[in-house]
């Protein structure tokens, strides 16, 4: 740990989805080591209980996200006032294969997903000499996600149900030193249901929750307490295309544990916004939604906007 780090006893991460980017030395200490969701948020919206059929060859998708917040909000939902910007972009290759094997009557699939992560940022925070610029940017290889088991249920004539378990694995680069990172250094087990209610009409409800079990982090004795997500989309299908809304909630159910935390640092926040997909027959599955966050405590709040490209072969 640096002589830095020493002085500035009360310490957290800041993170926007799936990274691990910012450390704060402020007297608000935010949730989870990095002060968002470990996981990404805002992957799913229409479909979300809709798996993939079973091809040869399976199915790649590309995702590709932008993040950005200019507020830290602490546990009681007031703004930091620190001068703070970030600005996160990703890139995730994602494969999924659905094999003809079945399970407690579920189709039987598996996947993983690569993500390559772009950060950029700033932000004052206070020690016992004065206010302190930290900024800096980085790039890299995120940590990977597995899906070893994912199980997919049809209900005829209108349910589709799934479920399996991610497992995030810590092989994004990380160190204490820098202010960004494109690891979070620890383990994250991530079992999830999705369901997906189409009408007859074309009206469509879906979701998707997931609970974040976190290992502790070996370089700085920190595990982030369990946290739940729950995503959604509703909208109306119109021939190829489906129009709607669609969000997420996200709320810290457990303590964080480690150094300098006294009151569990739990954080939550809320997303909505825009979606629109596209799908036909023998072509791409295209997928597009803004959300702007509210309602945020114990991490920053901003905007969500991503884009999803998936293809069966």
């Amino acid at each position: 740990m640096t002589n830095f780090k020493r002085v500035l006893k009360r310490s957290a991460l800041l993170t926007l989805p799936a990274i691990s980017m910012l450390t704060l030395f402020s007297e608000p200490v935010l949730a989870v080591e990095q002060g968002a969701t470990i996981t990404p948020m805002g992957i799913t919206d229409f479909g979300a209980g809709i798996l993939p059929p079973s091809t040869p060859y399976g199915t790649v998708g590309i995702r590709a996200s932008y993040y950005s917040a200019t507020t830290l909000k602490d546990g009681s939902g007031n703004e930091i006032p620190n001068n703070f910007n970030i600005n996160v972009e990703s890139l995730a290759l994602a494969y999924f294969y659905m094999t003809d094997m079945e399970l407690f009557g579920a189709k039987v699939g598996f996947g993983g997903v690569l993500p390559m992560i772009s950060i950029d940022g700033r932000l004052n925070v206070r020690t016992p000499g004065g206010p302190l610029a930290i900024a800096g940017d980085d790039f890299g290889v995120g940590d990977i996600q597995i899906l070893p088991l994912i199980l997919g249920w049809q209900a005829p004539p209108n349910m589709f149900i799934n479920a399996g378990l991610q497992v995030q694995a810590p092989t994004g680069a990380y160190s204490t030193s820098n202010a960004f990172n494109a690891g979070t250094n620890h383990w994250t087990f991530t079992p999830f249901l999705g369901v997906t209610y189409l009408s007859d009409s074309g009206f469509e409800i879906s979701t998707q929750a997931t609970l974040n079990f976190n290992t502790v982090n070996p370089d700085t004795d920190y595990r982030s307490g369990i946290e739940y997500r729950q995503e959604f989309a509703i909208g109306q299908h119109v021939q190829d295309w489906t129009f709607g809304v669609a969000g997420y909630a996200y709320q810290q159910i457990s303590d964080d544990k480690g150094p300098g935390i006294t009151d569990g640092n739990r954080a939550r926040v809320f997303a909505v916004g825009p979606a629109i997909s596209f799908f036909k027959p023998g072509l791409p599955l295209v997928s597009l939604h803004a959300y702007k966050e509210f309602g945020a405590e114990n991490r920053a709040e901003g905007y969500n906007v991503a884009l999803r490209v998936a293809m069966s072969f």
